[in-house]
């Protein structure tokens, strides 16, 4: 007999062998039914693979993002059978599911996949699904994969088998369908009751444009129509959203081919928003007791090898440029200076926590396929801080930088967030992370007792971890649902040692310090990004690059709007004069499609009484003010930072 221990704890007896899916039915036939996979021991698995020694186990549904995970897979799985059978010699490289649906890339050599394709696809994946075929794993010698792929002349699959260790080669089959795959899937296809294929795109092969491209074929699906219906509406709006679109429409941010992919360029509207989300994490990080520091853009390679950096991400690190012998990288991450700041002068206890803020540009080169907008770049620029601090102090400090991410949110309207507690996994100690288990055990303890104890809402995922220690990645949703990885708050017991960084304590011993990895607002990129898309454009006043325009209704009363735009300015209000000969009408329906929160109409009556009638981007006409009452609102409505 096994024991299996379950999320609340209770513990069950079994016989050796049995699955996730057979324990949930000694719970329940109606939980059995739910059931899309499990998680053993930390670990996804499909339902049906036998469990042979003790095991905490968690079953997974639609409910768990795991659950999902595992469904879209699956789906990946089906709509590859569907293209095979529809397109015959087709081949596969990569289907992995997304934060919402899946692709596959796959080469289908001459042929293109058209618009009408996708109906057709789509048809012959619902017809697949109601078999209720069963995805049965196989594990596989490497010599027997090897042998199945060369034989079909699959070069994709061929490479993939490169890297991969014998003894965990596993092939997945469902109908008609075989591929290489580690799996998990859900058990059968019958699941899968909801199909929407929603885009085709080219993908370079491995991401490298030198490589041949590869068709990328999207999807997403669900357990009941209800809830793809919902997503289409949710899509349609995330489409009028899009932040390419709207920084484009607004005047944000451009890409430029001869700059670089990648490689964004700030529009003058895009800067003044930049400037002032660096004016509210000065202003709230000087109030927490940072101190501002600045660094250069790039450092010599002994700096990356010191910190580890070089042999865990020399991959996304821009190629080394080399000058008297020496070799010099572009800054990919900003700690390494910060701690060369700290170790500048002798420090003791009475100095820590030390706190070093920057808001600092790095440069990462991600792949061409890999790129988006503002969400995936090459230049980026972190409101990053590090925090030096002894174990004492951690608890606190921690909390104090969580506080932080909720000042945030309150301040952007985020009002759905969840922290992913993001821990090592044992068995990459020494290769993907540092071989330091009792510090790994130490520190994860650490932050998952301060994240309880805060009653902050978290989940915990495996084998995400930084190379030097758990972190947080903060998920956030927009106010139509779309999910966005903010920023991190990462805990670091490596680098301090690494640098030789010490302070003295109050018994005139020395130690070294605990650091804190934090970025509440991200980068610049992704989290204007973010906004573009939560606020449909429609910026609050205080973060709006044009806060008011001035609509004089004819030219004879531009002078008097020229007097009020006077008064704005000297308030500090950023303000433009439409003086166009155009009828007001369509100065108004311009002004909104501009997304500028306040227009101000000015006719006879309005400068006869030196008033100002005042409109309210998406809201109409709110009335009749004098210039000193508008200015008043406004000013406090900006200071007040409302959203």
């Amino acid at each position: 007999m096994i024991n299996i221990t379950l999320p609340d704890g209770s513990v069950r007896q079994y016989e050796s062998g049995v699955s996730a899916m057979d324990i949930a039915k000694s719970i329940s036939e109606g939980l059995a039914r739910k059931v899309l996979a499990a998680k053993v021991n930390g670990e996804v698995w499909d339902a049906s693979r036998p469990i042979t020694a003790d095991a905490s186990l968690k079953l997974l549904t639609w409910d768990d993002t795991d659950g999902k995970s595992t469904f879209w897979h699956s789906s990946a799985h089906l709509m590859a059978e569907a293209v095979e059978s529809l397109f015959p010699g087709v081949k596969f490289w990569v289907g992995p599911a997304l934060d919402k649906g899946f692709y596959y890339d796959m080469d289908l050599g001459d042929r293109k996949i058209t618009e009408e394709d996708l109906v057709a696809i789509e048809k012959k994946m619902a017809e697949l699904a109601k078999q209720n075929n069963v995805y049965i794993r196989k594990e596989m010698p490497k010599k027997e994969a090897v042998e199945y792929f060369t034989e079909k002349g699959d070069e994709y699959k061929l490479d993939l088998l490169q890297n991969l260790e014998d003894g965990k080669i596993t092939f997945y089959s469902q109908g008609g369908f075989t591929d290489l795959c580690r799996g998990p899937h859900i058990p059968a296809t019958g699941a899968i009751k909801a199909i929407k294929l929603t885009n085709i795109a080219g993908a370079y092969w491995k991401g490298d444009e030198k490589n041949k491209q590869l068709t990328r074929l999207y999807g997403v699906t669900f357990p009941n129509q209800k809830e793809l219906d919902e997503y289409i509406v949710m899509l349609e709006e995330a489409k009028k959203r899009d932040h390419r679109k709207l920084g484009k429409e607004l005047g944000i941010f451009t890409i430029d081919d001869d700059i670089g992919q990648g490689l964004i360029l700030w529009m003058p509207n895009g800067t003044i928003i930049i400037e002032e989300l660096e004016k509210l994490a000065k202003e709230t990080e000087s109030a927490a007791g940072y101190k501002r520091v600045v660094t250069p853009h790039i450092a010599k390679e002994k700096l990356y090898l010191t910190s580890g950096h070089l042999p865990y991400y020399a991959d996304s690190m821009y190629p080394p440029m080399e000058m008297d012998g020496t070799k010099y990288y572009l800054k990919a991450m900003n700690c390494p200076h910060h701690h060369k700041i700290f170790d500048a002068e002798p420090r003791s206890y009475k100095d820590l926590p030390l706190r070093l803020a920057e808001y600092g540009t790095c440069y990462r080169y991600e792949q061409s396929g890999e790129l988006f907008g503002l969400m995936r770049v090459r230049c980026l620029h972190m409101n990053d801080a590090h925090i030096y601090c002894s174990k004492e102090q951690f608890a606190q400090e921690f909390k104090a930088v969580n506080e932080m991410y909720l000042k945030y949110f309150k301040i952007f309207g985020v009002d759905k967030f969840v922290m992913r507690l993001s821990l090592h996994d044992p068995a990459k100690r020494g290769q993907k992370y540092i071989d330091e288990p009792e510090l790994w055990e130490e520190t994860e303890t650490m932050v998952r007792k301060v994240l309880i104890e805060t009653g902050t809402p978290f989940v915990e995922v495996h084998d995400e971890a930084a190379f030097y220690g758990p972190k947080i990645d903060v998920q956030i949703w927009s106010v139509i649902g779309r999910e966005f990885t903010l920023a991190t708050n990462q805990v670091d017991f490596a680098q301090g040692r690494r640098f030789n960084l010490h302070y003295t304590k109050s018994d005139n011993t020395t130690d070294t310090p605990l650091i804190i990895h934090r970025a509440p607002l991200g980068t610049h990129e992704r989290f204007i990004g973010f906004l573009l898309e939560h606020y449909a454009g429609k910026f609050p006043v205080w973060l709006a690059p044009l806060q008011v325009k001035i609509l004089p209704i004819s030219d004879k009363f531009i002078p008097y709007s020229q007097e009020v735009m006077a008064k704005l300015v000297k308030a500090g209000v950023r303000v433009e004069i439409d003086e166009r000969g155009e009828k007001i009408g369509k100065k108004i329906r311009e002004a909104e499609l501009s997304r500028v929160p306040y227009m101000l109409v000015i006719g006879e009556k309005e400068m006869n009484e030196g008033k100002l009638s005042v409109r309210r981007q998406g809201k109409g006409d709110t009335g009749s003010l004098s210039t000193e009452e508008f200015i008043n609102n406004i000013k406090e409505e900006i200071a007040e930072r409302k959203a």
